[in-house]
């Protein structure tokens, strides 16, 4: 097996947190297991997908403030929250509450850009608004400079008998904003988050740049390496030196015969999407990777954009059962992750 330039030096996961939307509380509940297994497994971080208006997690940070009472160690995050859907002074406030209610666990991953189908939501999202919302990368530099403390106003102090005002953001979470991350997916946002003092989040879907080969892996690494060069260069002095990487990895090592059918199939049905770039933005989707831990691993060494980081975040597959996501994350934690040179946080 050919060595990766480093070992894994931190071990995550991501859910999408699905749920019957007869019984939504049935999910929830399927997703605060599956966190608290990943704690008990010795995963370093847990992170969930945001998803507005579909059958997955819309509130993240009331599910992670969840989490973080009934866990004592495992880290947080979200990969990530689409912050064209929030008001980033409220955002901040939540994001630092929860902060201090984990202990200093949270690790929020951003994207901006206007949400998606903004049409059919604008008018009950922003009905007076729409058209006058920023969702550039000013918005997301916006709420990192409120986490971080920067004034909101002039007026503080207290008022009448016991009011007392603020001119931060409350409650202020130190050493949260050296915790927030960027999921970029192309070029221009690497290096945006790398000189913007974010860590990056490099996940299982990129944009080539026009005169790039459409081959994954050496696009990713590409973009991490442009990331820290930018990093480097940067005159921030606030974060911005972490990489991790998200791909989709499914070991079969301890899976039954019908498990292994169905992960099959699931993985046979999006390979296609993986053979051409996709839609005017030649959008490029990583294959999953299925097989025993040491097969994962061997492709994960000659992985281009693996072999750039010593942190991953492995998404679990979509539309899969509870009892599924407990195999396959006791796979990576026993078998995967020490594979690839990863011992469990303890």
């Amino acid at each position: 097996m050919p060595l990766s330039s480093k070992p894994l030096r931190k071990l995550g996961f991501l859910t999408i947190g699905l749920f019957d939307p007869a019984n939504p509380a049935a999910g929830h509940e399927s997703t605060l297991q599956v966190i608290e297994l990943g704690e008990q497994l010795g995963f370093d971080s847990a992170w969930l997908r945001h998803r507005h208006l579909q059958f997955g997690i819309s509130s993240p940070i009331a599910v992670m403030a969840a989490a973080s009472q009934r866990t004592s160690r495992i880290e947080l995050g979200t990969a990530v929250t689409p912050v064209g859907w929030e008001n980033p002074l409220r955002l901040a406030e939540d994001l630092a509450t929860v902060d201090l209610l984990a202990g200093g666990r949270i690790n929020p991953g951003l994207s901006v850009g206007e949400p998606m189908h903004f049409d059919t939501v604008k008018h009950q999202l922003y009905p007076d608004s729409a058209e006058q919302e920023d969702f550039s990368y000013a918005r997301v530099d916006r709420l990192a400079r409120l986490i971080a403390g920067e004034p909101v106003r002039e007026f503080s102090g207290k008022q009448g008998v016991v009011e007392e005002f603020s001119n931060r953001v409350e409650p202020h979470s130190a050493g949260l904003r050296q915790r927030l991350w960027y999921g970029a997916a192309s070029a221009k946002s690497a290096i945006w988050a790398g000189e913007n003092g974010f860590n990056l989040l490099s996940s299982s879907v990129i944009f080539p740049e026009a005169d790039q080969v459409p081959e994954f892996a050496s696009i990713q690494q590409a973009q991490i390496r442009a990331f820290r060069e930018a990093a480097a260069q940067s005159t921030q002095t606030i974060g911005g030196d972490r990489v991790s990487q998200g791909l989709v990895v499914i070991p079969t090592d301890s899976a039954t015969p019908k498990q292994r059918e169905k992960y099959q199939r699931y993985v046979d049905e999006r390979t296609p999407r993986t053979r051409t770039p996709q839609g005017p933005r030649r959008m490029l989707f990583a294959r999953d990777l299925i097989g025993t831990s040491d097969q994962i691993a061997e492709q994960l060494h000659a992985h281009a954009g693996f072999q750039e980081v010593d942190e991953v975040a492995f998404a679990l597959p979509f539309s899969f059962d509870h009892e599924d996501y407990v195999q396959i994350l006791t796979d990576i934690a026993t078998k995967l992750g020490p594979a690839l040179g990863w011992a469990p946080a303890r």
